[in-house]
C-alpha cells in the first residue's frame, strides 16, 4: 500500500492506481477540433457523444474516419517524459494498475505493445461507458476487490477527473504545459510524473 501526500498536507492511502492512456502515459497528436469540423460536431459537444446520436449510417461512417485517425497516432505514438520510469517503479512494489481510455481497443492496444507498457487490464470505450461514466473504474475496483477510495486515477484532462469523483476515487490531474481552470477538483496536481512519485510513499 502506498500513502498520498498532497500539496495541501492531506494524506490518502493507495492500494492501486488507474491511468488514463493519450496525454498521460503517452503522446498523442489527435487533432480533435480537425476531427469535429470533418463530421460536423460544434466544438463544445463531446465527440462520441456526437457520433452516438447519428442516424446508423452517417454513425458507422463516423466511426471508421475516427478509428482511421486513432490508428495513424497509434503507429507514432511514445512515452511521455518519466511515464516509463514512474510506472516500472509502481510495478516494481507490485500495485495493482490498469488504464481507462476512451480510445479505440485496437489503437489503444497497438499503443500499449509498441512501448512495451507493462500494464495487463485495459479498458477501452468499447468495453464500458466512456468516461466521465465511472463504470469502468468502478468494474476494476471491484475485480480488484479494493474499496474505490484507496484508488488513484491518473490523467490529463477534465473527464479524468469528473470520472474519479464519481467513482469516489482520488485524482492526479497531469498538466505539464498550463493550468487548468478545473485542477482545484483533483486531489492533487502535477506537471510531471516524477512530481507524483515524490509525493507517494510506501505505507507500511
Amino acid at each position: 500500500m502506498l500513502k498520498l501526500k498532497t500539496s495541501i498536507n492531506n494524506s490518502y492511502k493507495i492500494s492501486a492506481l488507474i491511468f488514463d492512456l493519450d496525454g498521460t502515459l503517452v503522446d498523442s497528436n489527435l487533432n480533435f477540433s480537425e476531427i469535429k469540423s470533418q463530421l460536423g460536431c460544434p466544438e463544445e459537444v463531446d465527440l462520441l457523444e456526437y457520433v452516438e446520436r447519428l442516424p446508423l449510417k452517417l454513425k458507422q461512417e463516423a466511426i471508421d474516419y475516427i478509428q482511421s485517425h486513432e490508428l495513424a497516432d497509434a503507429k507514432t505514438s511514445r512515452w511521455l517524459p518519466w511515464a516509463k520510469e514512474f510506472v516500472s517503479n509502481i510495478k516494481a512494489i507490485n500495485i495493482p494498475m490498469a488504464i481507462v481510455t476512451r480510445n479505440y481497443s485496437s489503437a489503444a492496444a497497438l499503443k500499449v505493445k509498441n512501448n512495451e507498457i507493462p500494464i495487463d487490464l485495459i479498458i477501452t470505450r468499447e468495453d464500458a461507458p466512456p468516461k466521465p461514466n465511472p463504470t469502468a473504474l468502478l468494474d476494476i475496483a471491484k475485480s480488484w476487490v479494493i474499496n474505490p477510495n484507496e484508488i488513484l486515477y491518473v490523467g490529463d484532462y477534465l473527464y479524468d477527473v469528473q470520472a474519479a469523483i464519481n467513482a469516489n476515487m482520488h485524482s492526479c490531474l497531469y498538466s505539464p504545459s498550463a493550468q487548468q481552470d478545473y485542477q482545484h477538483l483533483a486531489s492533487i496536481n502535477v506537471e510531471c510524473l516524477s512530481e507524483l512519485w515524490s509525493h507517494l510513499s510506501e505505507d507500511h
